[in-house]
C-alpha cells in the first residue's frame, strides 16, 4: 500500500523554507524485515513535479533508519513510499523539514496519521 504527505509548499512566504528532508524508517517487527520504496518528488516552479529522489532501503527486523535528502531550490515537495516486504503492519515512518541551520520546520512534519493512501506510486520516467 502506497502513501505519500502530498505537496508540501516550501517558501519562505509562508514561513521557514526547508532545505533538507529527514525521512524516519522504523521497522518494529521483531523477527521479519522490511522492504521500503520512497520516492520524493520536487516542484521548482509549484506547477509540474518530477522525481528527484529514488530509493529502495531494506530494513532489518527491530531497526531504525534515518535519510537525508536535499530540497532546496523546491517550492514545492512531496513525499511517497510503499512497504514491499513485510510480514506485518509494524513499519513507521515520519517526514520532517529542517531548515539550513538544521533545525526543525515546523509546518512540514508527517507522522504516520497524516500520510494519505494512493493506488500506486508516481512513475519515474
Amino acid at each position: 500500500m502506497p502513501f505519500t504527505t502530498g505537496w508540501i509548499t516550501n517558501t519562505r512566504d509562508f514561513g521557514t523554507a526547508a532545505t533538507n528532508i529527514v525521512v524516519n524508517l522504523k521497522n518494529a517487527d521483531q523477527a521479519n524485515g522490511a522492504t521500503i520504496i520512497l520516492e520524493i518528488l520536487g516542484s521548482p516552479d509549484g506547477s509540474s513535479f518530477a522525481p528527484i529522489y529514488a530509493q529502495s532501503v531494506i530494513l532489518a527486523p527491530n531497526s531504525n533508519q534515518a535519510l537525508v535528502f536535499f530540497i532546496a531550490g523546491n517550492v514545492s515537495y512531496e513525499v511517497q513510499y510503499e512497504v514491499i516486504v513485510s510480514q506485518s503492519n509494524n513499519v513507521v515512518i515520519t517526514v520532517f523539514g529542517i531548515n539550513e541551520f538544521g533545525n526543525l520546520v515546523t509546518n512540514q512534519r508527517y507522522v504516520p496519521s497524516e500520510f494519505t493512501f494512493i493506488d500506486q506510486l508516481s512513475p519515474l520516467a
